[in-house]
């Protein structure tokens, strides 16, 4: 008897949970860690580069933005890719530009070069997070899998964290250089990856239907040696075999929601960056702080952010992902609005209440990445994770580039936390009256 995209979908919706799936998960998910690491990697960085490369405010935005836009690019390109090539392939391919990339900008003095490169290595990371979030959500039964998908996606929130512990003690000991080093530790992974199995869903879409019951009977092999006999599937969905095509993603019922992920995403990052990526900066030039008090202090905002991550990851099955991701964007703003309107006159004010923000707004990154990949169809499901993901990385590389606009302009600090906490309310509104529920439901069900 033939297989059907049909009977893989069900066939994966009955595997239980296993070693198999938190194997898989950490693995991919090194590019999550990663992308945490290197949006804080460079704000760690900077005080030291500041006078190295003799940067201007604009040169100090660009120098955090230029890696955005090379997420943004290599965001848009892996998606796109995925969905045709597999996501496998791209996951190693991206993932070794990242590292190689890394490790090319250790030996480099020119400010031009330093920026090239890292636009590159912006590329490769932004080309594998999207594709990883698709990968997971795509071998992840429907049952509490915000749940299962947003705990091993606390490793971005780690990698945040890693970037400021290592940063502290790093950058004043030992130097800006060995960050980036660190950077081509992952292409130690890509063996491992290649034995990884290819997505049962995405093959079966393709029409690969006998490669998709191999690759499935792998899982379930290895799934059954530890959970015993697996259950009967349910009966089978039918599920389209085309090939996903741009222009759906503004046709019909996914307007609606590229329109509401596209806002919910430039906010959601465009406040995070803003502010995590000058803090460090503001600490030190505003508020006079020692470089080492004041990436102890940007340490303590990331840790709230950690704690934020941890209650949506536990949270996000019961409440749901519309009311979390408004939540979150709205509790963000009115801490923001509450440091606004004390003044920001000191380093500690700053401290408590960006602190409180970061405990909303990492929530919400972490949300977006389990719900972006539960809005679209498997055959454009990359790609639209890569353009959520890529709107994204608009709010990366504006973030940052408006902040310093502001402070080169001499607006004041209370000032930009407004302008933060104004877009977060423009998301939060945006989320409640758009965004549409996909709690414990099968993929192939949301995508009608």
């Amino acid at each position: 008897m033939t297989t059907t995209a049909g009977q893989i979908s069900a066939r994966l919706e009955r595997l239980p949970l296993s070693r198999w799936h938190v194997k898989t998960r950490v693995l991919v998910g090194v590019a999550t860690f990663f992308d945490g690491f290197d949006q804080l990697m460079i704000a760690y960085a900077l005080p030291v580069l500041i006078p190295h490369f003799h940067l201007s405010p604009s040169s100090i935005a660009w120098t955090i933005a230029i890696g955005g836009i090379g997420m943004l690019v290599g965001a848009l390109a892996g998606g796109r890719a995925a969905d045709y090539l597999g996501r496998v392939p791209v996951l190693m391919g991206s993932l070794a530009v990242y590292s190689l990339t890394s490790l090319a900008m250790v030996a480099t003095d020119t400010f031009w070069l330093f920026l090239v490169l890292r636009f590159v290595q912006g590329f490769g990371l932004g080309a594998e997070v999207p594709v990883a979030a698709t990968y997971i959500g795509e071998i992840t039964r429907a049952e509490r899998r915000g749940r299962f998908v947003l705990l091993f996606e606390l490793i971005f929130p780690a990698g945040l964290l890693a970037a400021a512990l290592v940063s502290s003690w790093a950058v004043p000991t030992l130097g800006w250089r060995w960050l980036f080093a660190l950077g081509a530790v992952p292409v130690l992974l890509v063996p491992f990856l290649r034995r990884v199995p290819e997505s049962p869903r995405w093959l079966a879409v393709r029409g690969r239907l006998d490669e998709a019951d191999a690759a499935l009977r792998r899982i379930e092999a290895e799934v059954a040696a530890q959970r015993g006999n697996l259950p009967d599937p349910a009966p089978a969905r039918e599920v389209r075999l085309t090939r996903g095509r741009v222009v759906e993603l503004f046709q019909g019922a996914y307007l609606r929601r590229t329109i509401m992920l596209a806002i919910a995403w430039l906010t959601a990052y465009f406040v995070n960056y803003g502010i995590a990526s000058w803090l460090p900066t503001l600490y030190g030039q505003v508020f006079h702080l020692s470089m080492g008090t004041a990436l102890s202090y940007s340490v303590a905002t990331s840790v709230a952010g950690i704690f934020g991550c941890l209650v949506i990851a536990l949270t996000i099955d019961k409440i749901g992902r519309r009311a979390a991701i408004t939540a979150g964007l709205i509790g963000s703003a009115l801490a923001l609005g509450i440091l606004a309107a004390t003044g920001a006159a000191s380093a500690t004010t700053v401290l408590v209440w960006s602190a409180t923000s970061a405990v909303f707004i990492f929530a919400v990154n972490l949300a977006l990445y389990v719900y972006t990949a539960e809005l679209y169809p498997t055959r454009m499901r990359a790609l639209g994770c890569s353009v959520g993901g890529a709107i994204g990385r608009v709010g990366v590389v504006l973030g940052p580039l408006v902040v310093g606009q502001l402070i080169e302009r001499h607006f004041s600090i209370a000032d930009v936390f407004w302008v933060m906490a104004a877009v977060a309310v423009v998301g939060g509104v945006s989320t409640a009256f758009l965004a549409v529920e996909t709690r414990e439901r099968v993929l192939e069900d949301i995508s009608q």
